[in-house]
């Protein structure tokens, strides 16, 4: 059951607001404090943030273009004769320069009675050339007057004509950068989203192999558990990931080895061919642990090899698809019919394990050491299982175990057995499974949700 935490702002203010919603996403992954990130979108909200976000783009993509359209139609109309608004202008343009052709006519009449005064002979004559220059002169002034009007009126359409070009690619302006916003928030949503389905370490998501010995003799059957453990701050839904490799052996082919794995609901087969997750945790709250039975029975003409187990613990959390609790291995060793496992120390829980993560993560929030806070003993069970055992393992960092070997098996001190070759962290997984086999197995199961 993934966890959800509600949105801070809703989907659509933050379609036009992206950095509110999505600045929060890469702040788990940089391992900021549960309190800070309390309020930070869950994967799925991110999802359909993702898909809001690209469908307002493409609706302003479609307004953009359908405004574009407009625009270019609207521009043609107005560029049109029969427009009324250019109509208009070539009215009040007419009428200017109409008004402009009887200014100059009335300025050439005012010179002719000008001159016309000049030439004058006697008073009578004189008299009727200035009436004549006064009568020109006032239909001068009302020609000025008439211009002046002709040419406010023109200005006032070409004004208008422009008004209305101005006012078409205005709206189209507003699509437009409503298209650039949309564009910003899908990107950043998309980015949020990329940034959420990268994995997350949770290293108080632990994972303990109890009572797995470092030698198993051929034809026998060891039983020992698979403690997980919540040492994390959240409540988290868990599929612990289980894999037992034996040296040279390829997939395909029949394993030395049979594991079976139990949670109470009979037994079932161990995949040996790569990683698989087992035994599904719907819900562990902080500080709880789940134990998982498990079975490994050796073929009884197997010869000596080395193996290894891996194991570890994945999760789905309010923050990310992917989370991973650090993965353990284990080298054991496989001896033939017979042979005498030595002494078994009854008070050892078994191997520890050793770190073995193939994938680059980073800590996520609300993460503690193993065991719990400060790296105390987690106490609180969710299961205890009970397994048929010949040996009581003692009190160990998980607090009280109860699951060891049955027959075959001999348990190490810590780590793997002395007279193993070390397996290398990397050469051993990825000679077993190819580079980055295991990572892929473990994101499978989250996509897959």
């Amino acid at each position: 059951m993934r966890l959800r935490r509600s949105l801070a702002v809703a989907v659509a203010v933050a379609v036009t607001t992206p950095v509110a919603l999505f600045t929060a996403a890469p702040a788990l992954a940089a391992g900021a404090p549960a309190a800070q990130t309390q309020n930070q979108p869950t994967y799925a909200e991110l999802k359909k943030a993702a898909a809001d976000a690209q469908k307002a783009y493409e609706k302003a993509l479609a307004a953009k273009e359908e405004g574009q359209e407009k625009v270019k139609a609207t521009l043609e109309a107005l560029d049109s004769d029969i427009h009324p608004l250019k109509a208009a202008t070539i009215t009040a343009d007419k009428a200017a320069e109409e008004a402009a052709a009887a200014e100059t006519a009335a300025e050439k009449a005012v010179r002719d009675a000008e001159a016309a005064v000049e030439a004058a002979q006697g008073e009578t004559e004189k008299a009727e050339a200035e009436k004549a220059l006064e009568t020109a002169e006032a239909d001068l002034a009302k020609a000025v007057e008439a211009k002046e009007k002709a040419d406010a009126a023109a200005e006032a359409a070409r004004t208008a004509l422009d008004d209305a070009r101005v006012a078409a690619v205005r709206e189209y302006s507003v699509l437009k950068k409503a298209l650039d916003d949309a564009l910003a928030a899908k990107e950043a949503a998309e980015e949020a989203l990329g940034t959420a389905e990268e994995c997350v370490r949770e290293t108080g998501l632990t994972s303990l192999a109890v009572g797995l010995p470092a030698e198993v003799v051929a034809g026998t059957t060891v039983d020992f558990t698979l403690r997980v453990t919540n040492g994390t701050e959240r409540t988290l839904t868990v599929d612990p990931l289980a894999f037992v490799h034996v040296d040279g052996e390829r997939g395909g082919e029949k394993s030395r080895l049979a594991v079976e794995w139990s949670n109470g609901s009979g037994w079932h087969a161990l995949n040996g061919d790569e990683p698989e997750h087992i035994a599904h945790i719907d819900t562990m709250a902080p500080g709880e642990r789940s134990d998982v039975k498990l079975r490994m029975t050796v073929a009884p003409d197997a010869a000596s090899a080395d193996a290894f187990a891996l194991f570890a613990a994945d999760a789905s959390s309010a923050y990310r698809p992917c989370v991973l609790g650090p993965m353990k291995r284990y080298d054991f060793e496989l001896l033939p019919a017979g042979s005498d496992p030595g002494p078994v120390d009854d008070a050892d829980p078994g191997q520890t394990g050793k770190d073995d993560d193939q994938r680059p993560a980073t800590a996520g929030p609300g993460t503690t050491p193993q065991g719990g806070a400060a790296g105390q003993p987690v106490t609180t069970a969710r299961t205890t299982p009970t397994t048929p055992t010949t040996r009581t393992a003692g009190t160990g960092t998980y607090g009280t175990t109860a699951a060891t070997a049955t027959t075959g098996g001999t348990l190490a001190q810590t780590g793997t057995s002395p007279a193993l070759a070390p397996l290398g962290a990397a050469s051993a997984v990825a000679v077993a499974l190819g580079a980055g086999a295991v990572l892929a197995a473990r994101r499978r199961m989250t996509a897959d949700r």
